[in-house]
């Protein structure tokens, strides 16, 4: 009886043994909830703590090389524009036309290289194939600082486009593979912060090349061509010796670091698919590329944001010069307009990065340059002070709308080789826009350049709803793809599997 007492006891809920026993298992379990907790957030912390350690490294080792190489890249391109101002199209006896010439034969052959040149860099590896680039154009730069007639020129100039056609989309291919999506738009970011600067440094290095005047049987122009393609060269040699070819190989990374490093861009929810380190050459990836719309999309909005931006750099000594500034001084002046849109522009790759949004961001910005230019393009008279202040409203929105759009696409694509052709597709087809800035801002149209100004409005307009067209088609796919409209793709481990999320 004190038996079933007793056992009854024990059996009852409320009972003194059970109330016990419920504290002892209480007590337990909070023991070991507390333990779980304590190792999470302990775990959790180490690996923040060492993905900062990661970013650390990878941004001190990977960005000032390829910031340098697209500083050379666009001093190298674009300082014909101040050799001219140094006179030398006086000396090569180059007619309006040939000038025109010379500055469009850079870019046919440029676009043609940026395809192949994305697809074979992941064969030849991209820490030869970036290098080998670079000495090219640097090379040829030189050359440039000797020719002595118009088909000398002309003809280094097509070679210049050759050699440099595949630094730019190789580039965004390649921190593809180092970054994450959300990771990717503020260092795409530095790099086109760079671009604005150097358009800038070229105006203060050719100021003080202009200073070595003529020299060791060369002019102040020629010295342009051949400093800067000597430094170009150098740049070459220290990308061989410092660039890793990929994170698996990356030596500065400890072991812990490199397998947090690979692990982070492992799976098709980090954008770069489950089987891009195996996946070979198909041409079907480039078909796919091609037929993606978001390709057109993108490319065609950038295809204006371009040619805005080369056209600001024709028309922008002219409206300093009217300002009553001498060769030298509107050199200097072409500094803060690029200065101010270096600082916007990282800032929008920041907040893009951080808001893990890329269109919506570029309908933000996109109307800062469209303001500028619809005032500049219906001013009438010459006003010159405002037109330099419409031009930095010009740099700002054009140039901090440019990563947001080259990190978009590059986030929507995977596999490899669609990224690869999605990328050099996209500035194959905005780097038309170099072309077509050459012939819109001819000198008999200046100082208004009225003509010039409302073509690139209009592209630039056309472009923020391009943007917004792309927005809508990104959010209609991530809708089908969560109704189970591309369930057929599951694991297929590229941009069509649902698990894929495409970025806004």
């Amino acid at each position: 009886m004190a038996s079933e007492k007793n056992t009854g006891r024990l059996n009852l809920p409320g009972g003194e043994d059970g109330a016990v026993a419920a504290q002892d298992a209480s007590a337990s379990n909070k023991e070991k909830d507390s333990e779980g907790s304590v190792e999470d957030g302990s775990d959790s912390l180490n690996t923040k703590l060492l993905t900062q350690a990661l970013l650390r490294k990878l941004d001190t080792r990977i960005l000032p090389i390829f910031v340098l190489l697209v500083l050379c890249s666009f001093l190298d391109r674009t300082n014909v524009g101040n050799a001219k101002i140094y006179g030398m199209d006086k000396e090569l006896g180059l007619t309006p036309l040939q000038y025109q010439q010379g500055l469009v034969v850079f870019y046919p052959l440029y676009i043609a290289a940026e395809i192949p040149s994305n697809l074979v860099l992941k064969k030849i590896t991209p820490r030869i194939w970036i290098a080998f680039m670079t000495f090219l154009w640097g090379l040829f730069c030189l050359v440039l600082g000797l020719v002595r007639n118009f088909d000398q020129f002309i003809s280094l100039r097509a070679l210049l486009g050759l050699a440099e056609g595949g630094l730019f989309p190789g580039m965004v291919l390649y921190l593809s593979t180092i970054y994450t999506r959300s990771e990717l738009g503020l260092r795409i970011g530095v790099l086109y912060t760079s671009t604005s600067l150097s358009s800038g440094f070229g105006g203060l290095l050719a100021r003080a090349m202009g200073a070595i005047g003529d020299r060791g049987g060369l002019t102040a122009w020629r010295w342009i061509f051949v400093i800067e393609g000597l430094f170009t060269i150098l740049c070459a040699v220290l990308t061989y010796f410092v660039l890793p070819n990929s994170l698996d190989t990356a030596d500065f990374l400890t072991g812990e670091e490199r397998a947090l490093a690979i692990a982070r861009q492992f799976g098709v929810e980090h954008g770069t698919g489950n089987k891009e380190g195996q996946e070979k050459f198909a041409w079907a990836e480039v078909w796919r590329a091609f037929r993606y719309p978001l390709t057109w999309l993108t490319a065609c909005a950038y295809f204006g944001l371009l040619s805005a931006i080369y056209s600001v750099g024709i028309f922008l000594p002219t409206i300093i010069v009217r300002l009553g500034y001498t060769a030298h001084e509107a050199q200097l002046m072409t500094v803060p307009p690029y200065a101010i849109a270096a600082c916007t522009t990282l800032a929008v790759a920041y907040g893009s990065d951080r808001l893990k949004v890329r269109g919506i961001m570029m309908l933000c910005v996109m109307p800062i340059a469209i303001i500028g230019y619809a005032v500049i393009a219906n001013l009438e008279g010459d006003h010159p002070k405002v037109k330099y202040g419409m031009t930095i409203m010009m740099t700002v929105g054009i140039y901090s709308s440019v990563p947001p759009n080259l990190a978009w696409l590059s986030n929507n694509s995977a596999g490899h080789y669609k990224r690869a052709t999605a990328a050099a597709l996209q500035l194959a087809i905005a780097n038309c826009g170099g072309i077509l800035a050459a012939f819109l801002y001819p000198d008999v149209d200046g100082p208004v350049f009225h003509r010039g100004h409302s073509i690139v409005l209009g592209l630039l307009v056309g472009g923020w709803f391009l943007i917004l067209a792309n927005v809508l088609v990104c959010h209609k796919i991530n809708k089908d793809k969560a109704q189970g409209k591309y369930d057929k793709y599951i694991s297929c481990g590229d941009d069509r599997d649902p698990a894929f999320k495409l970025v806004l």
